[in-house]
């Protein structure tokens, strides 16, 4: 007789469907292997696998880049010196000209590794360029600016800076002009490192306003030279981000949210193109090459409208070919703006070579005509030897330790497309434009910057329209009901949303103001101990 205990109660229920089947017959992945394994898993294993040795492989890129750029860096400081040995030839102060050169090579080289990135990273975080094609276009583009729009004259530092009063004899100048452009270039090094993009131009400035201080006083500053300066940290990169704010909007409204964005886009994109195209001209003649020939404000107008003109009539056709079989979305109305995109970056690349190589290789430029010339003028010769060195430099730092900079323009602050980049690169070209021809004091890198922060929270206030509750500040404290929201449970609803939906990582704005802010004053305060140590080795009176 059984012993087992029956159930009073016994259920019997028909097996479900779902419940029942197999893993691998609800999911429809396939019976198991042999071993057991399903083939969706192998694969997923194999993914990770492979995903695995691509992290790896850029590890060991990065590894390698790390360690052999600053060889490669010392290498090309090595080459400047011998460069210098042969072109200065013998004389009595011969050797500070050949210590001049080896520190205008080191600052060309944080120039390329620093400003370059501007240019550069619209086009990377849009994925329109890849990093070596970005670094190609760019190192040709910089070289050619510097060595074909160069020019073969700088202003002296001493003008701007230095009231003209002031009496420094050769040697005291030639230090200042030293002490200025180690400091800049310690500066600018110092800010690559950390991943900040400042303007090396006030990097410049403020060395010489430190070693100015320290050679001759307080008073031998033009201190409204330095006012302006200040005034175009706030200046530039709202006039930066504005601009590219308002492009963005447009095309917004005007193309990607038309209904049939085909067509829409064969008649904004020609004439974005030809704006693109004439504002170029206008810019290429107004700075790029300047150095070269200078147009009055009406002829540079005329170029700029014929330009522009013929920049329309070629591109509609190119429009219409691309957009034949295009699907209507905003995806593939985007790369009509790819190729643009990289017009843009090359123009401002070549712009940058020839007007910014003159922050490296100005202040050697002026310790050359000290020393061999005597008292200086408003203007002095730039040496194309000096320019080489200019140059070269800027394509060398760009190739070792741009990347990381590019990155952080392109990628780090909020998402870019080939639209938003594109509104980046024009706004910055156009940006620089109006303030020229107006006078503001305006540094390309604050308006690149800021266009990249304009587009970007442009875009978080777009896709942010129509959440309610936009003064919610914490979770943590009393959220209002008002009209637009019923209950506290509604309120934080709305605020987790919007905070789901922030576009642009603020913690880079604050690490980049702040890093702008204080170029100026710590490229003064390391140039007046570089300066006082300068003269306490050499016995140079202060």
């Amino acid at each position: 007789m059984d012993q087992r205990r029956a159930s009073p109660l016994r259920i019997v229920t028909k097996p479900s469907q779902n419940v029942a089947k197999p893993f691998h017959d609800r999911y429809g992945c396939g019976r198991p292997n042999r071993e057991g394994q399903h083939r969706f898993m192998a694969k997923a294993a194999i993914d990770k696998d492979l995903e695995r040795f691509d992290q790896l492989k850029q590890a060991t890129n990065m590894s390698a880049r790390t360690v052999a750029a600053p060889g490669l860096a010392l290498l090309f400081l090595l080459m400047a010196l011998t460069w210098a040995l042969f072109a200065v030839g013998g004389g009595a102060l011969s050797h500070l000209i050949i210590i001049a050169t080896v520190i205008a090579a080191y600052m060309a080289l944080n120039i390329g590794a620093n400003d370059v990135a501007n240019n550069m990273g619209p086009a990377v975080g849009a994925k329109a360029l890849t990093m070596g094609g970005a670094l190609l276009i760019a190192a040709i583009c910089e070289v050619a600016g510097a060595l074909l729009a160069g020019g073969d004259v700088v202003s002296t530092i001493s003008r701007d800076i230095i009231l003209p009063g002031v009496h420094l004899d050769g040697t005291r100048y030639v230090y200042v002009m030293m002490a200025a452009l180690l400091s800049s270039a310690l500066w600018v090094n110092l800010a690559t490192i950390i991943g900040a993009p400042v303007s090396t131009t006030h990097a410049v400035v403020g060395g010489v306003v430190g070693a100015g201080i320290s050679a001759a006083g307080f008073s031998a500053i033009i201190w409204p030279t330095i006012g302006t300066i200040a005034a175009s940290w706030v200046i530039s990169p709202l006039l930066g981000g504005a601009l590219a704010a308002i492009m963005l909007t447009v095309i917004d409204f005007g193309i990607l949210r038309q209904k049939d964005k085909i067509l829409a886009a064969r008649v904004w994109v020609p004439a974005l193109v030809g704006i693109m195209i004439g504002i170029f001209a206008m810019y290429m003649v107004t700075k790029g090459l300047s150095r070269l020939w200078t147009l009055e404000g009406h002829l540079t107008l005329v170029v700029g409208l014929i330009a522009g003109g013929l920049g329309w009539v070629l591109a509609q056709p190119w429009v219409r070919s691309r957009t034949l079989n295009m699907e209507n979305s905003n995806k593939q109305v985007g790369t009509l703006f790819r190729l643009p995109l990289i017009f843009a970056t090359a123009l401002l690349s070549f712009a940058h070579g020839a007007n910014d190589v003159a922050n490296a290789v100005g202040p050697l430029a002026a310790i050359v005509a000290a020393i061999q010339e005597g008292p200086l003028g408003d203007r002095v010769e730039l040496p194309f030897w000096v320019l080489i060195i200019g140059a070269g430099g800027i394509a060398v730092g760009l190739w070792l330790f741009g990347p990381r900079l590019i990155r952080t323009v392109g990628e780090h602050i909020t998402k870019l497309n080939e639209i938003r980049g594109y509104c980046v690169a024009l706004s910055a070209a156009t940006t620089v434009l109006l303030a020229s021809g107006l006078g503001l004091p305006v540094s390309s890198t604050h308006i690149a910057v800021g266009a990249v922060f304009g587009v970007g929270f442009m875009r978080e206030g777009l896709s942010n329209r129509g959440i309610r509750n936009k003064a919610v500040k914490a979770e943590g404290v009393f959220l209002r009901t008002d009209h637009l929201n019923k209950t506290p449970e509604e309120a934080v609803a709305n605020f987790r949303k919007r905070q789901k939906r922030y576009l642009v990582r603020r913690q880079h704005a604050v690490s980049i103001a702040g890093a702008w802010v204080v170029t100026v004053p710590a490229s003064a305060l390391l140039a007046a101990v570089i300066y006082w140590t300068i003269a306490l080795m050499f016995g140079v009176e202060a």
